[in-house]
């Protein structure tokens, strides 16, 4: 796989030397907090993701091993409407469940589990847009275990 800059990427290899955890935060804005926030809660959880902490009415922040992810409200209609976030995640079982429990939450399909080897040979993920449009997916690019 080649990244941005045209330098080969290895995603196993980044994962093994640690590289995995090198973003501290990422904040997106949502025009309606309380349904988003409900909406994360469910679709993040079987991702290891928690409510960590925020301020009614104003933002919300989920956490795993200090990474965190928030959601702030704004009063304009959210600035990106083609926003895409990747969930790194340890196997094509918690691609799945992220992809049920983010259906069963409100999001609506924007490709189901599978294989994308557009994307890689080993490149597992699935897509669900969220409740502002956000096309929000769960991957994993390792090869099928067991």
């Amino acid at each position: 796989m080649t990244g941005s800059k045209g330098a080969d990427v290895n995603h196993q290899e980044t994962e093994r030397q640690g590289w995995r955890d090198m973003i501290d935060h990422i904040t997106i804005a949502v025009s309606e907090l309380e349904k988003s926030k409900s909406f994360y809660e469910s679709a993040l959880e079987p991702l290891g993701y928690r409510l960590a902490f925020g301020k009614e009415g104003v933002f919300w922040a989920f956490d795993v091993g200090g990474s965190l992810f928030e959601i702030q409200r704004t009063d304009d209609k959210p600035p990106f409407t083609r926003l895409h976030v990747a969930f790194r995640v340890h196997s094509r079982a918690e691609v799945e469940a992220f992809y049920r429990a983010a259906l069963d939450a409100g999001a609506r399909d924007n490709g189901a589990p599978g294989p994308r080897p557009d994307y890689g040979e080993n490149y597992y993920a699935c897509f669900v847009l969220d409740p502002d449009g956000y096309n929000i997916e769960a991957m994993i690019n390792a090869p099928a275990q067991g």
